[in-house]
């Protein structure tokens, strides 16, 4: 039998099962990759054209609510938004296979599998992954962006244009879900590093115990576990754009690891002590009020102005309100695509409620009821209902509303809408576990028990 020309990818933390996906795979497909570390993906990825990964969802003893192979897709989704997931689970939890569905996941098996259904999915998977590519080779792919009519965000991507052409270090500040992900992006596809690697780094979200090995790298025999020389994001990026966002809740203590690497330009893996230089375009970002946090000595000021070379404020989402409607016609044909939907479209009355809805989560809270509304809605109109936005009464005047008033109540809502689910509420908010526990601490929000 002619093997298919592909490379499979499979990962999982048990050896039987990565040796019988092997063994089943190896006689259809030419190329088969196991790894029973996920921390090793990406560099996995940055070093071989896979067409299809095979993605364990969970990977400690006691842990078996997907969460960690949720994570492990958002990085591959982040890093290779085109690479072809396929997730794996031996408890076949809907919930948590339909979000890894929602974010990007090709398909999921539930293991035991059966090997004619296996072999199935990856063949659909690697259709899927070749078709891809066929339409990336006609079309150069080209990032689209809503920018929209006010004047301040014209304003903010004016100055990103500018300064894009630059190798100029950039701080982006704005609420959460006001798009600064969005923004860096922008940068770098308008920059001439566009045809480089982009390499998206949640600060927020590394422990103190691995924010050197993932940003650094590491040597064979560093620690107990690495049992590989590995780079880390700052390498993976090299040529292209780093994009460092929370950065403005990196401990102090990590602070001065990271400004090292910021003036030398140059990262040194744990376990070795030869510098390596790195080329890479800097780019951060935070909610938080790095001056005040300067002040009060929580944020080191000489880090500070090496990433403030320039600086772009993104506006909350209730300071545009002649972009709200036209922005949620854009997401709603981004999450039409998404799902192969068409023809959907906002009644009067939501388009209504949407002008008037205050937006505390931005961008990011209406990309969310978009979705959940394109899902639930019946004859392709969406109604003020589908959104949940059915008791909107009026706007607020926010020019009097403190930035950390607006953050603590929004993450009190949705704390109490998700039962002070750490997990689910997290999600919705676009932050890390850690992240979400170190602003309830910050708000001095009670965990609801």
């Amino acid at each position: 039998m002619k093997k298919t020309q592909a490379a499979i990818l499979v990962i999982d933390d048990q050896d039987d099962i990565l040796f019988a996906a092997k063994m089943v795979l190896k006689k259809h497909f030419e190329t088969i990759y196991t790894l029973n570390d996920p921390k090793k993906v990406i560099a996995t990825l940055s070093e071989n054209q896979i067409d299809v990964v095979m993605l364990d969802m969970n990977y400690r003893i006691g842990f078996e609510d997907g969460r960690e192979g949720i994570y492990v897709l958002r990085e591959i989704k982040t890093f290779s938004p085109k690479t072809i997931v396929i997730l794996m689970t031996a408890f076949g939890k809907v919930e948590t296979a339909v979000e890894g569905l929602k974010l990007g996941a090709f398909d999921y098996i539930l293991k035991p599998w059966d090997n004619e259904k296996l072999l199935q999915k990856v063949r659909s998977g690697v259709e899927e992954s070749r078709k891809e590519k066929k339409k990336n080779e006609k079309t150069p792919p080209k990032e689209s962006f809503f920018i929209g009519d006010s004047a301040t965000i014209k304003k903010a991507y004016s100055l990103a244009e500018k300064v894009a052409k630059t190798d100029a270090n950039v701080l982006i500040l704005g609420e959460n879900g006001t798009g600064k992900y969005v923004m860096s992006h922008y940068i770098h596809q308008n920059s001439n590093r566009a045809s480089q690697p982009f390499m998206h780094v949640d600060l927020g979200s590394l422990s103190d115990t691995i924010f050197e090995s993932e940003l650094f790298g590491y040597a064979k025999g560093a620690f107990t576990d690495a049992k590989a020389d590995t780079p880390g994001r700052f390498e993976m990026a090299n040529n292209g754009t780093i994009f460092l966002d929370e950065i403005g809740n990196v401990p102090l203590h990590l602070q001065s690891k990271l400004l090292t690497v910021l003036q030398n330009r140059a990262v040194t893996r744990l376990g070795e002590s030869k510098p390596r230089p790195v080329n890479v375009r800097i780019i951060t970002a935070t909610n938080i009020n790095l001056q005040q946090e300067v002040a009060q000595k929580h944020f080191r000021e000489d880090l500070y102005y090496r990433i403030n070379t320039m600086e772009i404020t993104l506006p909350p989402l209730r300071e545009r309100r002649e972009d709200m409607v036209p922005l949620a016609n854009f997401l709603l044909e981004k999450i039409m695509e998404k799902y192969g939907r068409d023809g959907v479209e906002f009644d009067n009355g939501a388009l209504s409620q949407i002008e008037k809805h205050t937006w505390n989560g931005n961008i990011r809270e209406m990309e969310n009821r978009i979705e959940r509304a394109v899902i639930l809605c019946e004859n392709n109109s969406i109604m003020a209902s589908d959104l949940d936005l059915s008791h909107v009464t009026g706007t607020i005047q926010n020019d009097d509303v403190q930035l950390s008033d607006i953050e603590k109540t929004t993450i009190e809502k949705v704390l109490q809408k998700h039962n002070y689910n750490i997990s689910k509420s997290a999600e919705e908010l676009g932050l890390s576990r850690a992240a979400l526990y170190r602003r309830m601490e910050k708000h001095e929000i009670g965990t609801g028990q």
